[in-house]
C-alpha cells in the first residue's frame, strides 16, 4: 500500500527588515504629526516625513483610522513597558509608577486617546488589547506602592489616568512644544501629593478604570 506524501504546511513570509523599519517610521512620523497638529493631518504630509512613498503608507495602513489606532497601540504599549521595566529593576513601585506617569506625558497621550472617537471601532482587538495591558500594569504599579504603604489609600487607577491626561495637555496642534517644561513639573507636585502619608482627605471615592470609561 503506497503511503500518502502530505504537502508541507506553507510557512507566512517573513516582513523583510526594510518593511518593518519603513512601518516603524511611518507609525513615529505619524505620532509627531497627530500630536502637532490633530487627526486630520495628510496622510501625504505623514509619507512625507517618513521618509516613504504614499503607496508604501498605504501597503501598511489602509486608511487614516488604521494607522491612528497603530500609533495609539504603540503609546500604550511603550507605557506598559515603562511600568514593568520600572517594576522589574529595583522593586520600589512609587518609583515604577512616577516613571509610568512621566512617560505617558512623553508620549502625548492625553492627544492621541481622544482621537479614537466615535467614530473608530474602540472594541478592535489590538486596541482592547493594548488598553488591557496598560491598565494591568497600572492597576499591579498602584496595589504594590499601597500594600508597601508607599501611596496612599483613597486613589484608584482612574484618578491617575485623569489627572495625567489632564496636566499633560494641551491637546494636538495647540502650542504643545511651548507646554512642555511646564508638564514634568507640573506632574511631579501631582505625584508627591500621592505619597503616603496623605495629608488630607480626599472628597468621594477612589476612580476605577470602569468609572472613567463611562460617558
Amino acid at each position: 500500500m503506497e503511503s500518502l506524501t502530505l504537502p508541507a504546511q506553507r510557512k507566512q513570509p517573513r516582513p523583510r527588515a526594510d518593511a518593518l523599519r519603513n512601518r516603524e517610521r511611518i507609525v513615529a512620523a505619524a505620532r509627531e504629526m497627530l500630536t502637532e497638529f490633530g487627526p486630520e493631518v495628510p496622510l501625504d504630509e505623514i509619507a512625507r516625513r517618513a521618509g516613504v512613498g504614499n503607496a508604501t503608507v498605504y501597503r501598511n495602513f489602509p486608511d487614516r483610522q488604521a494607522l491612528v489606532r497603530e500609533v495609539v497601540c504603540s503609546v500604550l504599549d511603550r507605557m506598559s513597558r515603562a511600568g514593568e521595566e520600572a517594576l522589574a529593576a529595583d522593586g520600589d513601585a512609587f518609583a515604577a509608577l512616577e516613571r509610568f506617569v512621566h512617560v505617558s506625558a512623553d508620549e502625548r497621550v492625553s492627544a492621541l486617546c481622544p482621537m479614537i472617537s466615535a467614530s473608530f471601532d474602540e472594541d478592535h482587538p489590538d486596541l482592547v488589547a493594548a488598553r488591557d495591558r496598560v491598565e494591568g500594569i497600572i492597576t499591579e504599579v498602584m496595589d504594590r506602592a499601597k500594600a508597601a504603604g508607599r501611596l496612599r489609600e483613597d486613589v484608584g487607577p482612574g484618578d491617575v489616568m485623569i489627572v495625567v491626561a489632564q496636566l499633560s495637555r494641551p491637546p494636538a496642534g495647540t502650542m504643545c512644544a511651548s507646554a512642555d517644561r511646564f508638564i514634568h513639573r507640573h506632574l511631579q507636585l501631582f505625584l508627591d501629593g500621592l505619597r503616603a502619608p496623605a495629608v488630607s482627605e480626599l472628597p468621594g471615592g477612589p476612580m476605577s478604570i470602569e468609572e472613567l470609561r463611562r460617558p
